[in-house]
C-alpha cells in the first residue's frame, strides 16, 4: 500500500491543509495553483473520500482530511529533523584524540570546553586510555602522552612541563611533624602511597636522594594517579605525584607539599604525538596551539604556587629506564593506566 502512495500529492495536501488556500500552498511549493488542485483531486480519488470542504473562501480539512493532515505533518517534520541532523553531521568535522585517563578527567575535561568554543565546527571524540595509538591501523588524529620517546619516529611537541613532589593533607603533615622536623625522617614514619604506573615512583625518588629506607612492599598501591591523589587528600598517607594532576587539591589546600626542603622534579611532561604526516591536518595544528596556550598558562600557575612556598625546582629529563621491555622500539610509559 505504501509503495502506491503518491508522496508528491501528500506534500501538496499537507501544504494546503496547513495554509488553508491553494494559492498559498502553490506559492510555498513554487508550482501553479492548477498543479496543486490536480494533486489534491488525485489524492481524493486514491482515498475515495473528500479531504477538504470550502468554508469562507478557505479549505478546511474534513474529518478524514484532518486525520491525514496530522499523520503527514508529523511524518514530514520527522523527516526534516533527520535531514537536518544528517546534514549537520556531514558538515561537522571530526577530531579524535587519545589521552591518559587521569589527565583526561582531571586536566583536559575541565578545560576542553574552551577548545570547543573556539572550534564549534568540529566534533570531538576523546578516548581516555593508557594504550598508545597504532596510527597505521587506527583512525586517530593525535595522542596526548606523558613523557617523550624521541626514538619512535613520531612528531612530538611538549605542551606542558610537569612537577613531581611528595604531598599529603595538612592534617597528615602535622602527624609527621610530631616525629621529626626532617622531611626524610618523616617519610620513614609515613604511609607511602605508591602510584605504580608513574615515571617517578618512591623507590626511584628515594634512591636518588639517598634518604629513607625504601620499603620492599607498599601497603597502598594504585595504577591510577587520580586514586592516589584522592587518597592522600583524604589523609591516608603521602603520595609522590604530579602537581599538574593534583592542582585542584593543591589550590584548595586539600594537599600541601611535604616540605620546602625537598626538590620538586620538573621535566618535559605532556606531549602532543602524531605521525609527521598528521601535522598537515588543520585540527592537529589548532589543538597543539591551544594546548601550548592552556598548558603554558597552567604551568606558570603551578610554578608560581611552588615558588611562593619556597619549594626548590630542579629540572630533570626523567629517569633513565628501559621502557621497551624487550626487542623493538622503546615506548614511554603512560602516566597512569586508568
Amino acid at each position: 500500500m505504501l509503495r502506491d502512495m503518491n508522496m508528491n500529492a501528500l506534500r501538496h495536501f499537507e501544504a494546503v491543509a496547513r495554509r488553508g488556500r491553494v494559492s498559498k500552498a502553490a506559492e510555498e511549493l513554487r508550482v501553479t495553483t492548477s498543479a496543486v488542485s490536480q494533486q489534491i483531486r488525485l489524492l481524493e480519488q486514491q482515498f475515495g473520500v473528500l479531504l477538504f470542504r470550502r468554508e469562507n473562501r478557505r479549505l478546511i480539512p474534513t474529518e478524514e482530511g484532518e486525520r491525514l493532515y496530522i499523520a503527514t505533518s508529523q511524518a514530514f517534520r520527522m523527516v526534516a529533523e533527520v535531514h537536518s541532523a544528517i546534514v549537520r553531521q556531514r558538515q561537522m568535522r571530526q577530531f579524535i584524540m587519545r589521552v591518559s585517563p587521569s589527565f583526561g578527567v582531571r586536566w583536559l575535561g575541565p578545560r576542553v570546553k574552551s577548545f570547543l568554543d573556539q572550534n564549534p565546527d568540529w566534533s570531538v571524540r576523546v578516548d581516555a586510555t593508557p594504550e598508545f595509538t597504532d596510527f597505521e591501523t587506527e583512525i586517530v588524529d593525535l595522542d596526548l602522552r606523558y613523557g617523550s620517546d624521541p626514538r619512535s619516529g613520531m612528531h612530538e611537541v611538549c605542551v606542558m612541563q610537569d612537577f613531581i613532589l611528595p604531598m599529603c593533607s595538612p592534617a597528615y603533615l602535622e602527624t609527621l611533624r610530631a616525629f621529626s622536623d626532617d622531611p626524610m625522617e618523616q617519610l620513614c614514619h609515613a604511609q607511602l602511597i605508591d602510584s605504580v604506573k608513574t615515571f617517578y615512583r618512591w623507590d626511584v625518588w628515594l634512591n636518588q636522594r639517598g634518604g629513607a629506607t625504601v620499603p620492599s612492599v607498599y601497603a597502598l598501591r594504585f595504577d591510577r594517579s587520580s586514586m592516589a591523589i584522592q587518597l592522600a587528600a583524604d589523609g591516608a598517607g603521602v603520595t609522590l605525584e604530579s602537581a599538574v594532576l593534583a592542582w585542584r587539591e593543591l589550590a584548595t589546600g586539600a594537599l600541601v607539599p611535604l616540605s620546602d626542603r625537598l626538590d620538586v622534579i620538573e621535566f618535559s611532561g605532556y606531549h602532543v604525538v602524531c605521525p609527521p604526516r598528521h601535522t598537515n591536518r588543520r585540527i592537529v595544528r589548532l589543538f597543539t596551539e591551544w594546548m601550548l596556550e592552556e598548558g603554558g598558562r597552567h604551568e606558570a600557575e603551578v610554578r608560581t604556587y611552588l615558588t611562593d612556598r619556597g619549594c626548590p625546582i630542579v629540572l630533570e629529563g626523567g629517569p633513565a629506564q628501559d621502557w621497551g621491555g624487550g626487542e623493538g622500539p622503546a615506548r614511554p610509559m603512560p602516566h597512569d593506566a586508568q
